[in-house]
């Protein structure tokens, strides 16, 4: 028997996932007697999407089914999807009608010499990231803000490797955590459902799952954000907290790397914490 098509074996955990966060109360069922399942079971699901039993689980096993836009809006339906959710479910399921994946650009990710120049003459904290949130390049600011990456090997340049490092060492981290770490996880989910056997986010995703227990809780979870905006509370121990507004720029490429940039309300504590770390960070390279 020949292997999943990749993109039906992302559809099948994201349905599964979806699936096990819904209670029968949550679509008006009766819970019954004692359920083997905590979520909806797969009849239940397949009879309020109006779907055969057998031909819902094939779909949750990944079997050579290709399931119709009429299937995919009454599943959306059923499992109370949101648009970003009902968005990439119909991604994968329309890739997986495909039978195999189409080409992807696995080649090196780029910055532009005129993104570092820009990079370099903002007086606010960004970096640029690319698919799989590899830090590509990054900003004196950014620095003062994130910590200093350079001692880092290239490899271990990833914000969602970073992040999750950071509940395993205690260092520095913003105060919202998990937010921020389902953000990351989002942006991940989506690279993922663009080419599932990227060996890049294989790897990412394989050391994560092996090495935190809370990366697996929040993977399986398949959120799926497109994030492009949001605030973060960082913790700086030189000045203190810093609320940030972060929001995220495409850069050429499909798909391409983004600039990810942090500023601060004009005139707010936040703008002054981060003016004052500015010049704390200044003086220290000055000496």
């Amino acid at each position: 028997m020949s292997s999943p098509n990749p993109y039906a074996r992302e559809l099948a955990d994201f349905l599964r996932a979806r699936r096990s966060q819904l209670r029968p109360h949550d679509v008006g069922l009766e819970p019954g007697g004692r359920r083997k399942v905590t979520g909806l079971r797969r009849e239940e699901l397949a009879l309020l999407a109006g779907l055969s039993t057998d031909y819902y689980q094939r779909m949750e096993q990944a079997r050579q089914v290709r399931p119709s836009d009429t299937v995919l809006d009454a599943l959306a339906v059923a499992l109370g999807l949101d648009d970003e959710d009902r968005r990439h479910m119909f991604a994968l399921a329309r890739a997986a009608r495909r039978p195999a994946p189409t080409g992807v650009d696995r080649g090196r990710e780029q910055v532009p010499d005129s993104t570092r120049r820009l990079l370099r003459v903002m007086d606010t904290p960004a970096v640029v990231l690319g698919r799989h949130l590899d830090l590509l390049d990054w900003n004196p600011m950014a620095e003062a803000l994130l910590g200093d990456p350079d001692g880092l090997p290239p490899e271990r340049l990833n914000m969602l490797l970073l992040i999750f490092e950071d509940t395993l060492t205690g260092g520095r981290t913003c105060r919202d955590w998990e937010r921020q770490a389902l953000d990351y996880i989002g942006m991940m989910r989506a690279a993922v459902a663009a080419d599932p056997t990227h060996p890049r986010a294989t790897a990412i995703i394989g050391e994560l799952s092996i090495r935190s227990p809370e990366f697996r809780r929040l993977w399986a979870r398949h959120d799926i954000r497109e994030s492009v905006r949001g605030t973060k509370t960082f913790q700086v121990p030189e000045v203190g907290d810093i609320v940030l507004d972060w929001d995220t720029y495409p850069l050429p490429g499909n798909p391409g790397p983004v600039m990810l940039v942090f500023t601060a309300e004009p005139g707010s504590a936040g703008a002054d914490r981060l003016a004052l770390l500015a010049s704390l960070h200044a003086t220290r390279f000055t000496r």
